[in-house]
C-alpha cells in the first residue's frame, strides 16, 4: 500500500484527487491507496451485499453501500469500506458522495496489504466515531470477526467461522449463513 505524507491532509485536500481509480482513503491525514481487490474479496463483497439488500427488500430498515462511497467521519479520515448500512434513523448523513458521518455497520473485507490498517486505526477511527457494529471479513481465515463499539472496541463480541451463523441487531430476524458469504 502506498502511503504519502508530508503534512496532515484534511477533507479538502482529498476532494482535490481525481476520481478513481485508483481509490484512495484519508486516514488520520495520510493519503493511502491499494490496489484493486481480488476476486475471492468480491465475491464475497457480493454475497454479503445480496444477503443484505435481500433482507431489507423484505424488512426496509435502511440503505447499504458498496464501495467506493466515501464515509467522511472527521476532518482527517475519510475511508472507503466495503460496504456499509445507514439505518432511516441515520439517513441525513447520506450525501451523493457517500455519507457524512458514522453509519450503523462498516465491513470490510481484509487482504494482505490492507489488513493492518483496516483492523487497526481505522477499526479504533470506527469505534470513536461512533459506527456501531463493524464486521471484520477474514477470507484467507474464512471467519468474520463482530464488533459492537457500545460494548467493547479492543475485542470481538464474536468470531465466527464458515460452517456458523450469526446475527445482527441492526437486522432482526437475519441469520447470516457464512457458508454463504464465503461460497464463491
Amino acid at each position: 500500500m502506498l502511503k504519502t505524507a508530508s503534512r496532515p491532509l484534511t477533507v479538502r485536500d482529498y476532494r482535490q484527487l481525481p476520481e478513481g481509480p485508483p481509490y484512495y482513503q484519508l486516514v488520520e491525514g495520510d493519503l493511502y491507496m491499494a490496489p484493486s481487490p481480488d476476486r475471492l474479496h468480491q465475491d464475497i463483497l457480493g454475497n454479503l451485499h445480496f444477503i443484505l439488500r435481500s433482507h431489507l427488500e423484505k424488512r426496509p430498515s435502511g440503505s447499504v453501500h458498496l464501495s467506493p462511497s466515501d464515509v467522511q467521519l472527521t476532518d482527517l479520515n475519510v475511508y472507503q469500506p466495503d460496504l456499509y448500512y445507514v439505518s432511516r434513523a441515520r439517513r441525513g448523513i447520506l450525501t451523493e458522495q457517500g455519507a457524512q458521518g458514522a453509519p450503523d455497520l462498516v465491513v470490510e473485507i481484509l487482504s494482505p496489504k490492507t489488513a493492518k490498517l483496516d483492523s487497526g486505526v481505522k477499526r479504533e477511527i470506527y469505534a470513536r466515531s461512533g459506527v456501531e457494529e463493524m464486521w471484520v471479513v477474514d477470507p484467507a481465515a474464512r471467519k468474520v470477526s463482530v464488533y459492537r463499539f457500545a460494548d467493547a472496541v479492543a475485542t470481538p463480541v464474536g468470531t465466527y467461522g464458515v460452517k456458523q451463523k450469526f446475527e445482527s441487531p441492526l437486522f432482526p430476524g437475519l441469520k447470516i449463513e457464512l457458508s454463504r458469504v464465503f461460497e464463491p
